[in-house]
Parts: C-alpha cells; structure tokens; sequence
C-alpha cells in the first residue's frame, strides 16, 4: 500500500468508521450481542426442531417446515458415538433441502445429550471431531449454516466442566478451519438452571477466536414462569451475549413451561426461538409433536399454538435476505401494490390472497399477481 493510499484509508475511517464485524463477514455473524446475516441485516431465528436422526426416511419435514412460514429449521444429527452417524454426504443433502426452502439450517449432534449422568451421552470432545470429519461438507455454506455443536452437552451431574469442554470444543473446531457461527447449548439438560452458562457465557464468548459463538438455551419445567423467562433472556441480552431459545414446548415432564411468556418475551427482545418438535416424539412425550405423524396437514394442539398462535411463526418470521427475502417479512411487492406472501400456507382458500403479519399478501405467481 501506497502512502497517498494508506493516507486516503485513513481519512476514511476517521470519517465512516471501521466496517462491523457484520459487514465485513462470510456467512452468519455475532455482532454486539446480536445475529447478522453477511450483509449485515439482522436475523431473528424463527424455527422448528427436526428429529432427522431417528427419521432419516421423512425427506419432506423440511419443505414442509418451510412452508409453514419459519426462517429457520434445527436438524438433529448423530455423530456415530450413540446414534448412526450422519455422513457428510447426508449432511450436504439436508443443508440443500434447507436452502431449496430458503431456511437457515441449525445443525446439531445429539450424541452429547446428558453427558456426565447419562452413560450412554458423548462428549464435546467427541462431537468436535464429528464436525471436523464432516468439514467438506460444511465449506462454503456460512451463509445458512449454523453449527450447534452438541445437544444438551450436560446433565445434572459434572455440569461444572461445561465451561472448560465447552471451550476446548470450540478452540478444536476452529484450529480446524471452520469459521462457521457456532450455537452452543447450556448444561443441566439445556436448562441451565445452575446458571452456569450464564456466569461462564462471556468468557466462552471471548474465548472463540472468531468471536461467532450463540448460546442456546432449552426452556421447559424449569421456566413456568414469565419471571424466569424475562430474567434469564434479558440477562444476555442486557450484556449483549447473543441468546437464542434453542427448544421449548407447552408441555413437559419436568413441569409446565410457560410458552405464552417464552415467545412473547422473546418476540419483545428480538431473540430467537425454535420448538421441539416436528413430529416422532415419544416415550410419554408425545404431546410434544406439532403434527400428527409426520402430515404437514394434521396439526396438533402444540403445532397450532407454536405456528398460528400469538408472537407465532406466522405472525413473527422473517425470512433471511440471502435467499431474497427483504429481512422484513415480506418477499417483495407484487405489481397490484401488495406484498408478496412469505409462505403459501398463509392462503389456505388458494384464491391467491392471503395473510401475514396483520395485512393482506400477495401469493407469487397467482391470479391475483397482477
């Protein structure tokens, strides 16, 4: 560089500014506390949890997440420690689906459920390598792929390596060359109800060298009620330490989570939120599916809730400008003045016109595009 050049550089920054983190990206990027597309347009995830791992044969659960309106689709995986591992050829294919219904796509390796009090749960360790040996096929995909390093990576017991493992994995995975935003989950089952990911979450944050790390937190009995949500949400959001609800349903086990506060206080702080989950729960827990055996057209009383409900899918999802969208919900305008509708669902009589975020839509293509 030229001094006249290096002169005029510097000129401009003292006039602009430096360029963000989120404008200068590749891909999906943590800035201030908050998620950014590369072009810097923030991104609220709006998703759905997809078992893939155990229901490999149910190809169309993502086209059909899509077109109930969410932006966002997080796909369960198995790094081969429990469950059979999902190759990277598997991997590729579902990260297509993902961008063919213009979602952004969360994947995560289960294997590490309830480690330390389930015997039978992985490691971080393990499920680092998991990402490193499936690295061809996450290249090139920053843009829609975000990588949720393990699910629920601690039980109740030995919670307190979270940390530490926690750490190590993400120092593993980027030694190795993936640059990639990572989600990493609380322990405590995701409920983190020791509140060790939030006393540590700062300095795992700055422990990432690419500073792109979203932490993950699953709400169920533990939060049932809307002082536990507004408390543990605005905690990051307060110190600008990136937060996403990454699981919640309006029924468990463990209790009774308060849904109505979890997607309110959520849509309020502009945080993220996926449910759990799509369809093939059991073991007494199928109260937890949105629909009925994998039939987009059969939805439960949960998937009612989660996708037509107040601060829903419908009503809240904004689909991700690196497939077109505006960022803003809506898809562009059709010549008759009305926006285009994000997702065709949201005409359920077919006449073209449909209905979205309190105003009428526009389906693309239809007669009444014109």
């Amino acid at each position: 560089m030229t001094l006249a050049i290096a002169g005029l550089v510097g000129v401009l920054l003292s006039v602009f500014g430096p360029t963000t983190d989120a404008e200068a990206a590749t891909g999906l990027r943590v800035s201030n506390g908050r998620v950014y597309e590369a072009n810097g347009n923030e991104f609220v995830m709006r998703g759905v949890n997809h078992a893939h791992a155990w229901y490999p044969g149910e190809t169309g659960s993502i086209a059909d997440i899509a077109a109930k309106g969410a932006n966002t689709v997080r796909i369960v995986l198995g790094s081969g420690d429990r469950w059979t591992r999902t190759s990277a050829s598997e991997v590729s294919s579902l990260i297509a689906q993902c961008k063919a219904g213009k979602l952004i796509c969360v994947l995560e390796v289960h294997d590490t459920t309830g480690y330390g009090e389930d015997s039978a749960a992985s490691s971080l360790d393990k499920a680092a390598d998991y990402w490193i040996g499936i690295k061809s096929a996450l290249e090139g995909q920053e843009n829609y792929v975000v990588v949720n390093i393990g699910n629920e990576p601690f039980g109740n017991t030995g919670y307190t390596a979270w940390t530490d493992a926690t750490k190590n994995a993400i120092s593993k995975i980027r030694g190795a060359g993936i640059h990639h935003a990572l989600m990493v989950d609380a322990p405590n089952w995701g409920q983190d109800w020791s509140n060790t990911m939030r006393t540590n979450a700062a300095s795992v944050f700055n422990s990432d060298p690419d500073r792109n790390t979203i932490f993950s937190i699953h709400m169920y009995g533990v939060y049932d009620t809307a002082a536990e949500v507004q408390d543990y949400l605005n905690y990051f959001v307060n110190n600008r330490l990136p937060i996403v609800v990454g699981e919640f349903g309006d029924q468990h086990s463990d209790g009774n989570p308060n849904e109505d506060a979890i997607m309110a206080t959520a849509q309020s702080l502009k945080v993220g939120y996926m449910g759990w989950s799509w369809s093939g729960n059991g073991s007494g827990v199928e109260y937890l599916d949105m629909v009925n055996g994998f039939d987009a057209n059969s939805l439960t009383s949960w998937g009612t809730r989660f996708l037509t409900g107040s601060n829903g899918i419908s009503a809240t999802s904004k689909p991700a400008t690196v497939y077109g969208g505006s960022g803003g919900g809506d898809t562009g305008t059709a010549p008759n003045g009305y926006p285009y509708c994000a997702s065709s669902s949201s005409d359920p009589d077919g006449d073209g016109w449909g209905w979205e975020n309190s105003r009428s839509c526009v389906v693309r293509g239809s007669s009444a595009d014109a």
